[in-house]
């Protein structure tokens, strides 16, 4: 039985799949946090969090990073750890950092630090020459303004250091990217209490559909699982409104997809012990990336993977967390696609009805999750605010996409806001 450092955690899916990929595979944990009860006050009543399946529960200021090495060295003399983890991309460096001052397996802090700001991935991609938007970084609004004419409108706003799509904005003239950056501005301190770095990233407006290419880096080799598919709205914000595995693409355009993928991870330093999530856009031009993420991807993409191939990138994650070989044989399941679509509010209030009855026992579908009457609703800015979701699969070929927008469409018909 090995023994893993779990650092704080998202509220999400990933919050229990980490814990329950740690115990299926006979190991332990203990859970590391500056703030108990955020967990308790934010996980869905009846929900398993991360606190749940812990063999401790520790208190620290995992803000302070400083204080915090010495503190988990202490910890580690007595509990004695063989890994390191969180599924929150604001502990990623902190733990890229406890890794290295343990001697525990683990990415180095430098390309995790590169590839969770979002500035600094543009700078050491663009020096590597994989091809990305053409962008500019700023912090006065003279010089945003200069920026955005050199690039040109429309353009995307985004901020260098948040997650879930946060105040990501496209942005189509100048007093449009006032308020953008009025917005974000007026946002100084993430979710997690962490001081945000106020400046700005200016992005090319990249034509064509988004992809992501999911990897796991082992002992210097990188292995590509699959390529999966986006679809985005909430305009002018970037909201996630579906995936599907494997992307109905062609071979060139998944080759070129996880080429690019490749080039981006390989140019950060991201090629040993490491679960990647690689956002990338297929232009008129050519690939291009969008980010790069040194963790599995969320949204239950894993999830949507281990129905096609019987591949666990949660398990996986454990696995290079711990310095052992993953697991990543394919297995048949007897899908040959399978797809998720979110429910997204377009409108601020209360939910007053969502009917979901008898969703899950359609052919097909493999998971529904809808939110209670009574919640209240905000109009989709990010990822944030999803009333629900439909996961289903195909056992023929790339129809699972098709089937679960039919069946949000049904939601959307008896989904009532006021």
């Amino acid at each position: 039985m090995a023994h893993l450092l779990v650092v704080e955690s998202w509220v999400g899916s990933m919050s229990r799949l980490l814990p329950r990929a740690i115990r299926e595979n006979g190991h332990a944990f203990t859970f590391l946090t500056r703030d108990l009860h955020h967990y308790l006050r934010s996980a869905p009543e009846g929900t398993a969090h991360p606190l749940l399946g812990a063999r401790h529960v520790i208190t620290a200021d995992t803000n302070d990073i400083e204080a915090l090495l010495p503190e988990v060295e202490r910890l580690h003399g007595a509990l004695g750890f063989d890994g390191v983890v969180t599924s929150c991309d604001y502990y990623l460096p902190a733990v890229a950092r406890i890794a290295e001052r343990l001697g525990l397996p683990g990415p180095g802090p430098e390309a995790v630090g590169d590839a969770c700001r979002k500035d600094s991935t543009r700078r050491v991609l663009d020096d590597a020459g994989v091809p990305g938007p053409r962008f500019a970084v700023r912090q006065e609004w003279a010089d945003i303004a200069r920026a955005a004419r050199d690039i040109g409108y429309p353009l995307v706003v985004k901020p260098v250091d948040l997650c879930a799509g946060m105040f990501v904005r496209r942005v189509d003239d100048e007093s449009e990217l006032a308020a953008a950056c009025r917005a974000l501005s007026d946002f100084p301190v993430n979710a997690r209490g962490q001081r945000r770095t106020p400046v700005v990233l200016l992005e090319e407006l990249l034509d064509g559909p988004e992809v992501s290419v999911e990897t796991v880096s082992y002992a210097g080799a990188v292995h590509v699982v699959g390529v999966t598919d986006k679809s985005v709205g909430g305009a002018p914000a970037f909201v996630e409104t579906g995936h599907m595995f494997p992307a109905a693409l062609t071979s060139a355009d998944a080759e070129a997809a996880e080429q690019t993928a490749l080039a981006a991870l390989k140019a950060l330093g991201l090629t040993d012990g490491v679960v990647a999530h690689t956002e990338i856009k297929l232009t008129s031009a050519g690939p291009r990336v969008v980010e790069v993420n040194p963790r599995p991807a969320g949204n239950r993409i894993t999830e949507l993977i281990r129905h096609v191939t019987g591949i666990d990138l949660a398990a996986a994650f454990v696995d290079v967390a711990l310095g052992r070989a993953p697991d990543l044989r394919p297995t048949d399941t007897g899908l040959r696609s399978a797809a998720i679509g979110f429910l997204v509010p377009g409108a601020s209030g209360t939910l007053e009805a969502l009917d979901g009855d008898g969703l899950r026992d359609l052919p097909g579908v493999l998971e529904v999750q809808l939110a209670e009457p009574g919640r209240a609703v905000k109009a989709a800015g990010s990822n944030n605010e999803y009333l629900g979701h439909v996961m289903a699969g195909d056992p023929d070929g790339p129809g699972a996409r098709a089937h679960v927008e039919n069946l949000l469409d049904g939601l959307r018909a008896g989904l009532v806001i006021r």
